[in-house]
């Protein structure tokens, strides 16, 4: 396993699996994303301050719905109009207070720059994802991974979690 904070983006991981990223929870205990194989994981940018911060209870009913299949990671990022300023344990309180989170939530990560987490270089680049380049433009930018670990698509802040456009892959 291998953890890429604060690398050049010409820095090459030795593997390009998903499996292999390293990356805390919210509580700071390593996650191995391997557990997850089988399961198609929706890796989402999430912020407690946010205009889309509702979309917490619609991230936390589709999870409640597929989690057989699914597993959702929150990634709170403070990249984006400052809104996600707290520390760990404000994140999981506001989280479960507000939305009943259950859901894997991570450390708060960069998605972006030159401190983006090898996480987000993953989902970010095709050189790594096999499937496309992208950007992340906002807090709850949604990735979709498959089942293989493979890159499905990603979803811009505007799309709903229970969207067709992501439920349709949950249920083929």
């Amino acid at each position: 396993m291998f953890h890429f904070l604060n690398k050049s983006k010409a820095q090459k991981p030795p593997s390009t699996s998903i499996y292999d990223i390293e990356i805390n929870s919210l509580d700071g205990k390593a996650i191995d994303l391997s557990e997850y194989k089988g399961k198609m994981l929706l890796i989402v940018n999430v912020a407690s301050q946010c205009g889309f911060t509702k979309q917490y209870a619609d991230l936390q009913k589709l999870y409640d719905t597929y989690k057989n299949n699914l597993m959702i990671i929150g990634v709170p990022c403070n990249q984006f109009g400052a809104q996600e300023s707290g520390s760990a344990s404000e994140i999981q309180s506001f989280c479960q207070k507000n939305f009943g989170v259950t859901f894997l939530m991570t450390e708060k990560l960069d998605v972006k720059g030159s401190n983006q987490h090898f996480l987000y270089q993953w989902l970010t680049n095709k050189e790594l994802n096999g499937k496309s380049n992208s950007t992340v433009k906002w807090n709850f930018q949604k990735y979709l991974i498959n089942k293989e670990g493979q890159l499905v698509d990603y979803y811009f802040s505007t799309t709903n979690p229970a969207s067709n456009k992501i439920v349709k892959h949950l249920n083929s």
